[in-house]
């Protein structure tokens, strides 16, 4: 009995290591997975225009600095602070009590003046007639129609003079050059200005419209001409601009490129451009930091794909998957330029007609074999 308990024992050893072997020669040899699946779309090109956004700083479209002509003493001021005023509008009354008894003066002196051309016409028309009849010298009558002259010339001064102090005493009504917005007044009633003076009474800047200065690098402005002359992009015919305020909000209007700088700054290397903006809400102040998008040009052959199609490798360089030969994998080395909504601009790496790889990069590898999936263009961007 023992015998046969033994030769049983070692019967089932057996038969259990034989099961063992055939279930790890199961597990060695699993079915072939099937290749992945992946969403492509069809890489193609279309004219796009390409924007370059850069910095700049809003200024007054117009600034007057408000500062006396006569010297005087300031008894009123005709202004609130802040607020707006139009071209004409009186800011400042000068004292003009000196300014009116100095007319007074002049007009005096031009009725002196014109009594003195009478008395010194009638003399010289006497001589006349009597150097005719030799009953004067010569010397006589050239010495009186010289004093007609001088006479004549006398009321030309007093006439300008009293121009003078008409102008002197309107003076005195320090008025609105411009219209704008005015600022803080530096003088208050019973101060003492003098004609000409440094220190600026008040300022006027005009806001509506409003002027962008907005600045380029030398080098920037280098290579976007070495691209126009390339042919790489074509010159827009488009010169609005759009700004995106500090709180990264559009600004709602679009405004007017209306010169460029002839010259580099030599201390920031850069070019400044000016471009003018309607401002009826007075949004933008004078100093506000700003980005300003202007149109660089168009690009007729340009390539856009979605941004989440573009991955990066040890290198840092950008990296597409396209769907090759027999469907397998095909890893490129593409170069971007700028960001256009969720797009990349590719400018070289892929080609039109290229099947590139959007979704399901994740489970892919260069040379595998994938089932493509055509995506519709909004869920290619999503």
């Amino acid at each position: 009995m023992r015998q046969i308990a033994k030769v049983a024992s070692l019967v089932g050893l057996a038969l259990f290591i034989t099961a063992c072997d055939k279930g790890s020669a199961q597990q060695g040899s699993p079915k072939e997975r099937p290749p992945a699946e992946v969403g492509v779309v069809e890489v193609k090109t279309i004219e796009q225009n390409i924007s370059v956004e850069l910095p700049g700083r809003s200024k007054a479209h117009l600034v007057a600095e408000v500062r006396p002509q006569v010297t005087g003493i300031i008894i009123e001021r005709g202004f609130v602070e802040g607020s707006s005023v139009d071209a004409g509008d009186s800011l400042y009354q000068i004292d003009s009590a000196t300014y009116k008894a100095a007319l007074v003066s002049a007009n005096a002196d031009l009725t002196r003046a014109n009594a003195k051309l009478e008395s010194a016409k009638a003399k010289a028309a006497r001589y006349q007639a009597l150097v005719k009849k030799s009953s004067i010298s010569e010397q006589d009558f050239d010495e009186a129609k010289a004093a007609y002259k001088e006479a004549l010339a006398d009321v030309t001064v007093a006439e300008a003079a009293i121009n003078t102090a008409k102008i002197n005493l309107e003076y005195t009504k320090v008025k609105a050059p411009i219209s704008g917005r005015i600022g803080k007044s530096n003088v208050t009633a019973g101060a003492l200005v003098t004609a000409n003076q440094t220190q600026t009474l008040a300022t006027i800047q005009q806001l509506d419209p409003i002027n962008v200065d907005i600045v380029q690098s030398s080098a920037q402005l280098l290579r976007l001409k070495a691209k126009l002359k390339q042919g790489q992009l074509q010159a827009s015919e488009n010169a609005n601009v759009r700004l995106v305020l500090e709180d990264g909000s559009t600004y709602n209007q679009e405004g007017t490129l209306q010169f460029s700088e002839v010259s580099v700054d030599e201390n920031t290397g850069s070019v400044t451009l000016r471009a003018e903006f309607p401002n009826p809400d007075g949004i933008l102040l004078p100093g506000m930091y700003v980005r300003a998008i202007l149109n660089a040009g168009s690009d007729p052959m340009a390539i856009l794909v979605p941004q989440k199609a573009i991955t990066r490798n040890t290198k840092g360089q950008a990296v597409a998957m396209v769907v090759g030969a027999e469907n397998k994998v095909e890893s490129r080395v593409v170069t971007t330029a700028e960001a256009i909504n969720n797009e990349w601009r590719i400018t070289s790496g892929l080609a039109a007609g290229d099947v590139l790889i959007v979704e399901g990069l994740q489970k892919i590898r260069p040379g595998a074999v994938v089932t493509p999936k055509p995506l519709t263009d909004s869920s290619a961007q999503q």
